[in-house]
């Protein structure tokens, strides 16, 4: 009777382990998931996480598309949430496994983007400007003329990151545009602007981070927490917001549709939601979340950061990107498949 008694324990205790571990599959942006966080994540649940990356919204999109991906959750831009939402690529939250869903700050509870959060929970936030090495360059960085007009001292040295949107927007905004125009002749001159432009630049690379810390790119477009990580490294390097108007963003957390890993995907889903969690993704990634409470647990030198700070005389020019109708989308794309040959 022992031995049954111990065996049968042996294997409801081997029962109960397996159902606490498991696996789930991340499709983020790529350097924008902090290892830390992960180690964690498993520690507390034993789920192991396997993290996807991709480039662009457009190159996630098109991924979870096609379907049979394997991916449980993605992280799409604000103006992108719509879209996958409109294609029925992601799944209505079931609040009832979201115990920490009342943390999310007030500010971003109610988006436009996701109406009372039903979709998407918050992972980080920030903007799209540029990023200067100032040994090289010492003019005004508070522009989109670095890209899109480079100074002799920055020809042969800009790079540009391929995210659509953000290059559109901010080359629309240059030429004295709106976000989603469709006027024809502003997107020829914005089209003419980024053609002549492009010769002058080095690439159009997503890894900005490493490269502004060396030196091997002198100017980029880029994000402000991959600048601040940079100039963290590297103290010449230095964060513009561009006078004539730069974009807003804020990534979330969606379960797809498709998902297989379901439970588990929750799990990690209200786990990101702790405060202290979420301040570890922004340790790393060095952008604001979207949680009340985290602030306590951020790094110092973010809360005075000028990257993270922005300053007075450009917030108003900074903008959440809208979704933009199709019609838009597809003079953009033309636009852009053209820039990118």
């Amino acid at each position: 009777m022992k031995k049954i008694l111990a065996a049968t324990t042996a294997l409801l205790a081997s029962a109960v382990a397996a159902q606490a571990e498991g696996t789930l599959n991340l499709f983020n942006w790529g350097n924008y998931t902090s290892p830390e966080l992960l180690e964690k994540f498993t520690e507390e649940t034993g789920i192991t996480v396997t993290v996807t990356d991709y480039d662009s919204n457009t190159t996630a999109l098109a991924k979870v598309e096609a379907g049979g991906s394997g991916f449980d959750l993605v992280v799409p831009s604000a103006n992108y949430v719509p879209i996958y939402l409109e294609k029925g690529l992601l799944a209505e939250l079931d609040m009832s496994k979201l115990s920490n869903h009342g943390n999310i700050a007030a500010e971003w509870k109610d988006v436009a983007w996701d109406p009372g959060r039903k979709f998407t929970v918050p992972w980080q936030w920030g903007t799209t400007g540029m990023a200067v090495n100032t040994t090289v360059y010492g003019g005004d960085v508070n522009t989109s003329d670095i890209f899109l007009d480079p100074p002799e001292e920055l020809v042969g040295k800009v790079n540009v990151v391929p995210e659509m949107n953000d290059i559109m927007a901010l080359a629309i905004f240059n030429a004295g545009g709106e976000a989603c125009t469709e006027d024809l002749e502003l997107l020829k001159g914005v089209r003419d602007k980024l053609m002549a432009a492009k010769p002058k630049w080095i690439s159009m690379d997503y890894g900005t981070t490493d490269k502004l810390s060396s030196g091997d790119y002198v100017a980029t477009v880029n994000w402000n927490g991959s600048t601040m990580r940079a100039r963290l490294n590297n103290p010449d390097v230095v964060y513009g917001y561009p006078k004539e108007g730069y974009p807003l963003w804020m990534d979330s957390v969606g379960l797809l549709a498709d998902a297989t890993n379901v439970e588990e995907a929750y799990k990690f889903l209200d786990f990101i939601m702790v405060p202290e969690n979420a301040a570890m993704i922004s340790s790393f990634a060095r952008y604001a979340n979207g949680i009340e409470g985290s602030d306590p647990f951020m790094p110092e030198e973010m809360k005075t950061a000028p990257e993270i700070v922005v300053p007075e005389e450009f917030a108003a020019a900074g903008k959440f990107l809208p979704t933009c109708p199709q019609s838009a989308t597809d003079l953009y794309t033309a636009i852009w498949t053209e820039l990118v040959k």
